[in-house]
């Protein structure tokens, strides 16, 4: 990636850092997940334009309006991400909770990438494991500041995955998905404001769609030094907001996060906001890596 591009890449090396600095990685690693395949990918995105990926041969405005160049090495990571979110997923349902260091990715619909998402991790594994019969039914909860568009289109008409996207009113994507549940928050939302609106709606939702499985994106642009986020949450409001998550979720059903969006120019404060949701699950599992109910990071 140039050095000066918008999207901050050198994010995901610093949170891994932290995480095996802080001790929330176990002594044998990281689980390392497989790429995603082509059948996977196809089966939420437009198979020509997967192959186009795959190629590197994505038209120049589709290209433009993912805002990536589409390279072998950013291909591989786009293709690492969904099989580490799958992998999270397969983690959460045998051990109750698992977190992927990347992901998230929710502007990634049916026709293809938008928004520095490439392809769509979440709807990949959710996809995947209702093929296999792993799950009947799936929740995604969407707390990045932008609205889960991508998802919401690919699962439009799939009532076995119920879509949930709180976010800013005034911000990307001017054309939004048709989500399950969509909560729009005004500029300078605030911690307590933010919170109450959540606590006012999760704890039905989760009761409401029983899932067997809950996708966790924990994007923390909502924070009020990120560029592209407006909400004014602090580094206490999204370590209590990802808190909150992960313990509501967790008492109904298997659960596992991904980062989502965060684009503060300052990349180690930025890195370190992200490990939030890597502190959060440690915390709330009670014990990291403990059995039944464990915290695995890929």
């Amino acid at each position: 990636m140039p050095p000066d591009h918008r999207f901050p890449m050198g994010k995901y090396a610093l949170l891994a850092q932290i995480l095996l600095e802080e001790g929330l990685v176990p002594p044998e690693g990281f689980a390392v997940p497989e790429l995603a395949s082509f059948d996977q990918l196809s089966a939420v995105h437009d198979p020509v334009y997967v192959r186009q990926v795959f190629d590197c041969t994505v038209p120049r405005d589709v290209e433009r309006r993912i805002g990536l160049p589409i390279t072998p090495s950013v291909v591989t990571r786009a293709r690492a991400a969904t099989g580490g979110t799958l992998l999270a997923a397969r983690l959460a349902l045998e051990h109750g909770l698992a977190c992927n260091t990347a992901g998230g990715s929710h502007h990634a619909g049916p026709d293809g990438g938008a928004g520095f998402c490439t392809f769509n991790d979440v709807a990949v594994a959710a996809r995947t494991l209702l093929d296999e019969g792993a799950i009947n039914q799936a929740l995604v909860v969407d707390l990045d500041v932008h609205q889960g568009d991508g998802t919401a289109f690919i699962f439009a008409h799939e009532p076995r995955v119920f879509t949930f996207s709180m976010h800013g009113e005034k911000n990307y994507p001017v054309r939004r998905g048709p989500s399950d549940l969509d909560v729009e928050l005004p500029d300078g939302t605030g911690d307590e404001a933010y919170m109450a609106r959540l606590e006012t709606l999760l704890p039905g939702l989760v009761a409401q769609v029983k899932p067997d499985l809950i996708f966790y994106i924990a994007g923390v642009d909502p924070h009020t030094d990120d560029r592209l986020g407006r909400l004014s949450l602090s580094d206490d409001g999204l370590a209590a907001r990802d808190r909150y998550v992960l313990k509501t979720c967790c008492a109904v059903a298997p659960t596992l996060g991904v980062i989502g969006g965060g684009y503060d120019r300052d990349v180690a404060a930025l890195a370190n906001r992200h490990a939030g949701l890597h502190r959060a699950a440690a915390l709330v599992a009670g014990q990291a890596f403990a059995s039944p109910r464990t915290v695995s990071i890929t």
